[in-house]
């Protein structure tokens, strides 16, 4: 008997989603008498917490991501299927992908997470950059350096550009403070023609604080240290509108911007809607305490996609212990035991501000700022990555952009700026005027 047709005696569990909450179950199920099958839309594993990194000019895409199908080098029963999923049919087990292929599972784990919400905000989809997948933070990076370049190139003397980021969340921190750090120390003197700043920052928040789920003593630090580094807060009025040219805010107040970044707001994707699910707050499906999807003994959700009975934040490690429960309850019901509950370990939040200076919970109880806390961020961060050469790439790169003595000339990573190319017809237009000079030439040449 055949290695495929021995698999095929297995239980087959159909994992939706590649990010933190299907990795981990599926490397949980590694020595499990199940054969997996994990799609994806994406052939890579992003490691979102960094992307703003890359928005930013601060690394390469490919640090932060991982091929998915490395997997199958060490885990045997796990294959990869570049797809999508438009329909699940629960009374077939049955998933069908955008090509028409079906799938039977014996159980679905749902972890396909979340995209960008824009809340219904006018104008917002259309002209600001949202942050959530690898090619949203390139658009981000490569626009900014082409309208510097454009900027550049203008007649009048200019004052710079003008980014705006909307959100005052741990993402919107971190990217104003990315992109301050970035106009300080890697494009004030690489742009002399600007007048003054190459851009200016301002983070808009619609409360009266940021990070509103960090404690109030690190709320206020974080505000000092933006704008210590220059950036503009605009609290206390949510967006109203976005324009090509810049925002409105809920107040009428019109804020100028070149560069609107969006990123605060998550829903689930469109396809959701079709599966039939019992949804809860945000859209998402609603889960039991054991992830299973209420009223489903076979199909479990897991990572942002979910919303259980305690309802835990839209993070990395809620999605990882989330993952790994649903594989214990997978093989808890193989084996003919009860299924548990998650109990989450809160083991802390963090973000990083800019050089030297950051902020950490540890365990709900210990507060961290400064550069020790930036240290314990490096460190988490470049644990939670998949494979070594993405950790040692990703802590070459950020030692370089905020280490000691690095931080002071930093090169940043430009990606696609259009080269510089004549009209098609301007060969053919040199070549009929070289003609045209010389009237006498043919005849000289007679």
């Amino acid at each position: 008997m055949t290695e495929d047709a021995q698999d095929t005696r297995l239980p087959h569990v159909v994992v939706v989603g590649g990010g933190f909450a299907g990795m981990a179950a599926v490397k949980a199920l590694a020595d499990a008498p199940v054969r997996i099958t994990l799609i994806d839309r994406r052939v890579y594993n992003t490691f979102q917490p960094l992307l703003y990194q890359i928005a930013t000019g601060g690394l390469n895409p490919g640090d932060v991501t991982y091929f998915l199908r490395a997997l199958h080098l060490r885990q045997r029963n796990v294959r990869v299927l570049h797809e999508h999923v438009a329909q699940i049919n629960t009374d077939t087990r049955c998933v069908g992908l955008l090509d028409d292929t079906q799938i039977q599972y014996d159980y679905l784990v749902l972890a396909n997470g979340v995209t960008t919400s824009f809340f219904g905000t006018p104008g917002a989809k259309e002209h600001s950059f949202p942050m959530y997948s690898r090619s949203q933070a390139l658009r981000i990076r490569d626009t900014l350096f082409v309208r510097l370049e454009h900027a550049v190139r203008e007649t009048v003397v200019n004052d710079g550009l003008r980014i705006v980021v909307v959100g005052g969340g741990a993402t919107g921190v971190e990217v104003a403070g990315a992109l301050a750090e970035l106009r300080d120390a890697g494009l004030r003197p690489a742009y002399p023609e600007i007048r003054g700043e190459a851009f200016d920052v301002t983070l808009i928040q619609r409360g009266d604080e940021l990070l509103k789920n960090f404690h109030p003593a690190l709320r206020t630090y974080t505000a000092k240290e933006l704008e210590k580094r220059g950036v503009a807060l605009r609290l206390g009025a949510g967006v109203a509108e976005v324009r090509p040219d810049g925002v409105v805010l809920t107040d009428g107040t019109f804020v100028p911007s070149h560069l609107t970044v969006w990123s605060t707001g998550v829903k689930p994707h469109e396809e959701v809607d079709r599966w039939n699910l019992p949804r809860g707050q945000g859209g998402r499906v609603q889960v039991g305490k054991d992830l299973r999807v209420e009223g489903f003994d076979d199909v479990f959700a897991a990572g942002d996609i979910a919303i259980s009975p305690a309802e835990l934040p839209q993070l990395a490690q809620p999605a990882l212990q989330s993952g790994k429960l649903v594989a214990r309850n997978i093989r808890a019901l193989l084996e003919g035991r009860p299924t548990r509950p998650l109990h989450y370990l809160d083991k802390g939040t963090m973000a990083i501000i800019g050089r030297r200076s950051a902020i950490a919970e540890i365990f709900g109880r210990f507060r961290l700022t400064g550069g020790i806390a930036w240290l314990a961020w490096l460190f988490v961060h470049i644990m939670g990555l998949i494979g070594p050469r993405n950790r040692l790439n990703t802590f070459t790169g950020l030692v370089t952009r905020y280490g000691f003595p690095f931080h002071r000339r930093p090169i940043p990573i430009v990606g696609d700026v259009p080269a510089i190319r004549p009209p098609k017809d301007a060969g053919k237009q040199d070549d009929a005027g070289a003609a045209g000079d010389d009237p006498g030439g043919s005849k000289s040449r007679a």
